[in-house]
């Protein structure tokens, strides 16, 4: 069990003060679309290679969960997400900005990717253990029935138009289709051109749905991109404070989802913000008011991709299995220290692991008074900048974050042909995000259904290997639900206006 030994390891001066930079450097290449906490930590590893592991880890921890809140700053000033996990920043964060409330939902923001990054690093310091013993149960199958979960939240995430949610899903999931086949090594949809072999690359993508029309959108309008009333209303902390306050289940719940996806390798903070996007619109008695401007939309998305944060470095910590694309860089720089990982680090390597989770505790304390105090000056500066010097500085970061990625021109040209594709699709009432999502699940849903069924083949029981496992059926209880609810919640209301009815019919016979 961790002491406080541990904890005041981490509040050495030199610590706390690479937990500080890293969260200041973290929020600032969040902040910028096209530049991702994978890319920010990645650049970093070379320099950790001189510091003690303690020292290299909490700078990587500090990044890694100051980017994840930096991308909230483009969702919200932008509606273009700085980060992959900030997609469903976008729905309320930009509405709010739009009639004037930036300054609010970026405090909202910063006091849920607190709370969700504690959340997340208080299971990790806890519960690491018998929570990775869960996700090793986790097979194949269970990933394509998490998939398809995970489609499901295309009727949440249409903006009212479910036909329209559901085209764009399928194109998604043709996307991911495009390349080679991870499992049989298939070639499809290439249409004979190297280029494609490697498939649509997920952050160029995302970069082209999201950031390129928002671009052709301010240069088609003469209008100021956002139009502000009052611009010296501050940080507004103690109205974020009462709402969150008041909203306090959904930040709990939505914090716990965020960590439990964190934990599957591979689902990453954009899936954890989405589902508990969709659980708190079903949940909130204000859903009608999601995707204009809901403060619990803010709130579910970033305490949940900062609850990932924690999450994810349980699988990658206790069985070496990245939750994350940025655990595995962590990961990568933990084995290069001479770290080895796995179910005995939490006894072989106390000292440095514990010392490393409560320097992530004490980063994500920090990031509130450096993300308020960062988010105060960029929404004045993003409110205040002439459209002439924003939209070439948001291009140039785009182009450079596309060609980063893969050091690829190619992958320049595709995020110009979905950016142009998405912004048309957009003319005709087609969302970005259910095209996105359709992208991200389409892979795992394809590998995971195509080893069920290989192993199925082989143990002669494909029925049982897909619907009979223990997680397997949760997890189809969980599908079913979230078909159902909208039919089950529609009929309940229809009973008690029934019941309402003919509680008033007698009295309107005695008038």
């Amino acid at each position: 069990m961790p002491t406080f030994d541990y904890f005041f390891e981490a509040l050495t001066p030199l610590r706390l003060l690479l937990a500080l930079a890293g969260v200041i450097g973290g929020t600032i290449v969040g902040s910028l679309p096209g530049l991702t906490a994978t890319m920010a930590i990645a650049i970093l590893v070379p320099l950790t290679f001189s510091m003690e592991p303690i020292s290299a880890l909490i700078l990587m921890g500090a990044i890694y969960t100051g980017a994840i809140y930096g991308g909230a700053f483009a969702a919200i000033l932008l509606n273009t997400p700085g980060t992959p996990s900030a997609i469903a920043t976008t729905f309320d964060g930009y509405p709010m900005a739009k009639r004037g409330d930036g300054d609010l939902a970026i405090t909202l923001a910063c006091l849920a990717s607190v709370f969700g990054g504690l959340v997340g690093a208080c299971f990790l310091l806890v519960l690491a253990p018998p929570l990775a013993d869960v996700a090793l149960a986790v097979g194949p199958v269970e990933y394509f029935w998490l998939a398809i979960l995970g489609l499901t939240l295309i009727a949440t995430i249409s903006q009212g138009n479910l036909l329209k949610g559901l085209i764009g899903g399928t194109l998604g999931l043709l996307l991911s289709c495009i390349g080679v086949a991870e499992i049989s090594a298939d070639i499809r949809f290439t249409f004979g051109t190297q280029t494609l072999l490697g498939g649509i690359e997920l952050i160029s993508a995302l970069i082209g749905f999201y950031c390129l029309p928002v671009l052709l959108d301010l240069m088609v309008t003469p209008e100021r991109h956002l139009h502000v009333a009052n611009r010296s209303q501050g940080l507004r902390l103690r109205e974020a404070g009462l709402i969150s306050w008041r909203s306090r289940w959904n930040l709990v719940r939505s914090s716990i989802i965020g960590t439990l996806v964190g934990i599957l390798p591979g689902a990453g903070g954009s899936i954890g913000g989405l589902v508990a996007y969709a659980q708190a619109k079903r949940a909130s008695p204000n859903r009608h008011r999601f995707g204009t401007g809901e403060p619990e939309g803010i709130q579910a998305t970033e305490s949940a991709n900062n609850a990932t944060v924690g999450g994810g470095l349980i699988p990658t910590l206790v069985l070496g299995i990245p939750g994350t694309p940025p655990d595995a860089v962590i990961l990568g720089a933990m084995l290069v220290q001479g770290v080895q990982v796995g179910p005995n680090l939490f006894q072989d390597e106390a000292p440095i692991v514990y010392t490393f989770v409560f320097g992530l505790l004490l980063a994500t304390i920090i990031m509130l008074p450096v993300g308020l105090f960062i988010g105060r000056y960029a929404y004045k500066l993003i409110v205040a900048v002439p459209k002439v010097l924003l939209i070439p500085s948001v291009a140039f970061t785009t182009l450079i974050g596309t060609f980063a990625i893969r050091n690829s021109v190619a992958d320049i040209a595709i995020m110009v042909i979905l950016g142009t594709l998405g912004w048309v699709l957009n003319r005709f009432g087609y969302e970005p995000s259910p095209i996105v999502l359709g992208l991200i699940l389409g892979r795992i849903a394809e590998q995971g259904f195509v080893q069920g069924l290989i192993i199925g083949a082989a143990t002669g029981s494909v029925h049982t290997m897909f619907f009979l496992r223990p997680l397997s059926i949760g997890i189809l209880i969980c599908i079913g639900f979230t078909l159902f609810y909208p039919l089950i919640a529609a009929m309940l209301g229809f009973r008690q206006w029934h019941e309402r009815l003919k509680v008033h019919q007698p009295h309107q016979r005695k008038s």
